[in-house]
């Protein structure tokens, strides 16, 4: 490869073409994702091709409508277009089954926003193969959620300041931009930095096959979540494109494990680039820390490549940063392991063990008495959990709070109302004769067959209630209690809990009236659901060597005791009582060491091995070059920190059991 040309904002680290062995781990990678069911079959893929010819005709019909409600003449109506453009894992060409299919519909002026969430959702209604149809207006990219012909769909818009929409229309030219509200810009930005994507990898069959691995990684260990504070897809995409900037030549199972390696060393808050910032003279805002202030708090951006550029990971919050971390540095290991033929791929796709890992969770129930309504509640509560996490951080107990990344979703006939109150408050019982939500929703049902079913169930529970409920879990570790202090230690969730139950509540969505309820739960490991554990075994993660200390640290304890007590009795006619201290009705995680400081790593002793990579300016940040080369330097301040953000097991559960329900202001 020519140095002077390069994709990125700094030269490859290395261009070494993969040799043999490496060339057969990544046959190995291929054959891995194939049994892990990553590919679709050719009759899914043939019917998303039929789903978007489908939505393709629809579009010019909305379009059509549209102008005629705008007093445009109609024939100049049907000459107007309209086109649909992908984007996202489909556009990327990494979808797996059952993936969804982000879609963007480009509309000539004067069609707007509200012409699309009134005369679209009227036309998509009428439509047999459409189920589970959610328009979500008010989101910070406005979008319509459903199935069409069993195939999700997230339905986004964006009107062009041009009066026709023909088939060629592309969106790369910067002047497409000019005048457009916010919402198109967000909307037909999604487009835009997938095809820029695409634009900046040196190698796309390469890029895809890594991209597949590092997706399934990030989501069988529940790191593959926008909205609750971790990576979204485009995150993800962008990552694995700049590795395969750095490394031009390599193999996919190469550019997966320098994947962890580069990711693990990075910098953070230095942003990741795929190519320099771009400036316009428009009067859009542009990611820069330096003028804006609110930028300068991403914990770890990745700038999008496509003007104007903005930041795919603002969500990102402390304790979602030291679990991806912790994640990476695992990934590390076991992709490193892979190299050597010590194990294979299937561990690396290993599922999460986030309801064994912790001894406390917290357990946030949103019911309703109605789906449509539900969908609702459910999408407002999983893109403002996020903030939860933030306000418990700020109590001085707790070290991390763990969102998970999916909720429990189900519905639920209750004979009684003290059984539905039990539901509301995020008791399930077992006899409720459950139905799970999300197995009805992979089942597609024509609007006609869902009204009648709809109908039919209501007559014949009428006098029962019908609950749809979804559970969304917040793990907790709290600070290493101090063995010296034998008292209660108390931790105050109330100004946190609070906060965060406003916040719902005063979303537009949120509406007394329709029988919406929120309630939150202190549930200890061993009062989990059993859902939530997919058949696997429910016993916490023990620290056999935190585990080992206590034990022997109980042991002199208990010898000390004793010999006090010889003393006490040898020296007094009269017994003494065994006085019992009680731990905190508050938990502990005694016995856990945890790292919370957040050193800053030194930028200027690089070792020789480094190379420079990129930083707040494009060209600070340090990455090991060398590619299977261990850091010679044992004492160099950067790898004891990729060392130290590993989160620990947790100790073993206590043998007192029982919840705490918290009062709640303002909840019923």
């Amino acid at each position: 490869m020519n140095e002077s040309r390069y994709l990125g904002v700094t030269p490859p680290i290395s261009t070494e073409k993969p040799t043999a062995k490496e060339q057969e781990i990544s046959e190995e990678l291929l054959a891995a994702l194939h049994t892990e069911g990553q590919f679709e079959r050719d009759d899914e893929s043939k019917n998303r091709e039929i789903v978007l010819g489908k939505l393709d005709k629809l579009m010019k019909e909305f379009v059509y409508k549209a102008l005629l409600k705008h007093k445009v003449s109609e024939s100049l109506a049907r000459t107007c277009g309209g086109k649909i453009f992908t984007f996202g894992s489909y556009r990327l060409g990494v979808h797996g089954a059952g993936a969804d299919i982000d879609t963007l519909c480009v509309a000539p002026s004067p069609v707007n926003h509200d012409d699309f969430f009134d005369i679209m959702v009227e036309l998509l209604k009428s439509r047999p193969e459409v189920d589970e149809l959610v328009p979500v207006s008010g989101a910070y990219v406005p979008v319509i959620k459903m199935k069409f012909g069993g195939v999700d769909i997230d339905l986004t818009f964006s009107s062009l300041m041009q009066p026709t929409v023909p088939e060629d229309q592309e969106l790369f030219d910067v002047n497409l931009l000019r005048n457009l509200d916010e919402a198109s810009i967000r909307s037909i930005n999604g487009s835009r930095v997938t095809d820029e994507i695409l634009r900046l990898v040196p190698n796309i069959p390469t890029f895809r096959l890594a991209l597949r691995c590092i997706k399934l990684w990030a989501k069988r260990r529940a790191i593959y979540s926008n909205s609750v504070g971790f990576f979204g897809g485009v995150a993800w995409a962008m990552l694995v494109a700049r590795i395969c900037q750095l490394y031009p030549n390599a193999c996919a199972a190469i550019v997966v494990a320098r994947f962890f390696r580069v990711l693990l060393r990075w910098n953070w808050p230095d942003p990741v680039l795929l190519k320099p910032v771009e400036t316009c003279n428009m009067r859009f805002q542009v990611w820069n820390p330096k003028i804006f202030p609110q930028h300068a708090t991403h914990k770890m951006p990745i700038i999008t490549p496509a003007y104007p550029s903005m930041c795919a990971t603002h969500n990102v919050t402390q304790s979602t940063q030291r679990i991806i971390m912790s994640e990476f540095k695992r990934g590390l290991e076991v992709s490193e392991k892979i190299t050597r033929g010590e194990t294979g791929w299937e561990e690396l796709f290993a599922k999460n063990d986030f309801f064994r890992r912790y001894k406390y969770y917290l357990q946030v129930n949103v019911t309703s008495t109605d789906e449509d309504t539900q969908n609702m509640l459910h999408g407002l509560v999983e893109s403002r959990i996020r903030r939860y996490v933030g306000f418990l951080e700020g109590v001085d107990l707790i070290v991390l709070a763990h969102p998970y990344i999916k909720s429990y979703d189900h519905n639920r006939i209750c004979e009684s109302e003290e059984e539905a109150q039990k539901v509301r408050d995020g008791i399930i019982p077992a006899d409720t004769r459950p139905q799970d939500t999300d197995a009805a929703r992979s089942t597609p049902t024509s609007g006609t067959e869902k009204n009648e079913e709809s109908t039919n169930a209501a007559q014949s529970d009428k006098s029962k209630n019908h609950i749809y409920v979804s559970a969304f879990y917040i793990g907790l570790l709290l600070k290493e209690k101090n063995h010296d202090f034998n008292g209660k230690r108390r931790m105050d969730l109330s100004f946190a809990t609070q906060e965060f139950i406003k916040i719902i509540k005063m979303a537009p969505t949120w509406k007394e009236e329709e029988n919406m309820n929120i309630s939150i739960r202190f549930l200890r490991q061993s009062q989990l659901a059993d859902d939530v554990f997919d058949g696997q075994p429910r016993d916490r993660l023990r620290n056999s060597s935190s585990t080992k200390k206590k034990g022997e640290k109980r042991k002199q304890n208990n010898d000390s005791k004793k010999r006090d007590k010889d003393d006490s009795a040898a020296s007094e006619d009269k017994p003494t009582k065994k006085v019992r201290a009680i731990d905190a009705a508050v938990p502990s995680t005694s016995g856990v060491a945890v790292k919370t400081s957040n050193d800053t790593p030194n930028q200027h002793g690089q070792d020789p091995g480094s190379a420079v990579v990129e930083g707040a300016n494009g060209k600070t940040a340090v990455a090991t070059a060398a590619s299977g080369e261990e850091n010679k330097n044992s004492g160099n301040k950067k790898d004891k920190d990729a060392a130290l953000v590993n989160i620990p097991a947790p100790v073993p559960a206590a043998n007192k059991i029982g919840g705490i329900k918290l009062k709640l202001l303002g909840s019923s």
